[in-house]
């Protein structure tokens, strides 16, 4: 038995994505797809096919997908030789226009409806790649605003997520945290030590999310940690 025996070797993360979006394409509703991908390990592809189909859509929605903004999505999913092509057969369908952005934002919501962290993460990795070309355009603020309401991530989240991830942004370090600027100094730490916790690399794995996907939240500690080092220091 060789080692390209299929029980020995399961298919890869892209051979599963390529697998959903052709049942899409055979006609397979877009409810009934991601109906298959609320379960370990599907749930992965979900959140993949999430992170590249609105990825993609973003990156096309200032009017131009750029080299950077396609490599954004190497910076977070490892592409195996072997999967370069089906790799590329998916960035190509998904970022042909920004039409149906919306839908895909209605089912990927439902598909993670209990879990608003990794929804989150999913929100991380979108801005991940409309910084990638080292701007954040107007029509991506909007694109992102929206996909934030159909998610239902609240106003404070999104401005907490852009300030985290957008280096011109107004990087409130209270915003950052996620909490009020008048609180006590404990409960900023409480904050601080709850968002280290949730970034770490075996906990998101325990939420689904493939191992590539883990630097996302690389630029998400780092500016986690810089908050709390300026409200101590501020603190006195």
């Amino acid at each position: 038995m060789t080692s390209h025996d299929p029980l020995l070797q399961p298919p890869s993360l892209w051979t599963r994505i390529t697998e959903a979006l052709a049942a899409l394409a055979a006609g397979e509703s877009l409810s009934a797809v991601f109906a298959k991908l609320s379960s370990p390990p599907e749930r992965t592809v979900g959140f993949a096919i999430a992170v590249i189909a609105l990825g993609a859509k973003l990156a096309k929605s200032d009017g131009e997908v750029t080299r950077s903004e396609v490599m954004a999505f190497r910076d977070v999913f490892h592409v195996a030789r072997a999967d370069e092509e089906a790799a590329a057969r998916v960035f190509n369908l998904a970022r042909q226009d920004v039409a149906g952005f919306e839908t895909y934002a209605r089912q990927i919501g439902r598909l993670f409806r209990d879990d608003m962290e990794t929804l989150e993460d999913i929100f991380d990795g979108l801005f991940h790649v409309a910084m990638a070309d080292g701007q954040y355009h107007p029509l991506e603020d909007m694109f992102l605003g929206r996909v934030a309401q159909i998610f239902g991530i609240s106003e404070r989240s999104f401005r907490a997520i852009r300030a985290r991830m957008v280096p011109e942004a107004d990087r409130d370090p209270y915003d950052v945290l996620g909490i009020d600027a008048d609180a006590p100094l404990e409960d900023v730490r409480a904050a601080w030590r709850k968002m280290v916790r949730d970034t770490h690399p075996d906990v998101m794995m325990a939420r689904g999310l493939p191992e590539e996907a883990i630097k996302i939240a690389q630029d998400r500690m780092v500016a986690v940690n810089q908050a709390w080092e300026t409200i101590n220091r501020d603190r006195g």
